[in-house]
């Protein structure tokens, strides 16, 4: 297993994952990416991830059985770990500690917009 720090890319594709399980897919990954953000993405972009996310066990793999709309080709579907499910968490609470050490005086009359 390599090391075992999200990149912002790579949590973004482990958060989609689970949202779309259990029908997660290269495609359907990108398409959902798109949905909830906005972003477009290259599949070659995702797949990186995917693979760089499996490398360091994160997520795990299988084939689904091919299906006539595919040209008989099967889907790769993407499931989180346990180790996933952990480095998830691991970022969120890291994310909402800084984000709960911030002065409310460093925010203060901060607009959006």
């Amino acid at each position: 297993m390599k090391g075992t720090q999200l990149g912002e890319f790579e949590e973004l594709v482990l958060l989609i994952v689970g949202v779309l399980y259990p029908d997660a897919y290269g495609l359907n990954i990108r398409q959902e990416i798109h949905n909830q953000t906005g972003r477009k993405v290259a599949i070659g972009a995702v797949h990186s991830a995917l693979s760089r996310l499996g490398d360091k066990g994160f997520l795990k793999s299988e084939l689904a059985d091919a299906t006539h709309e595919r040209g008989g080709r099967r889907k790769r579907l993407f499931q989180i770990t346990a180790s996933g499910k952990r480095a998830m968490e691991k970022n969120h609470e890291m994310r909402n500690s800084l984000f709960s050490q911030i002065p409310d005086l460093a925010l203060k009359g901060l607009n959006y917009g």
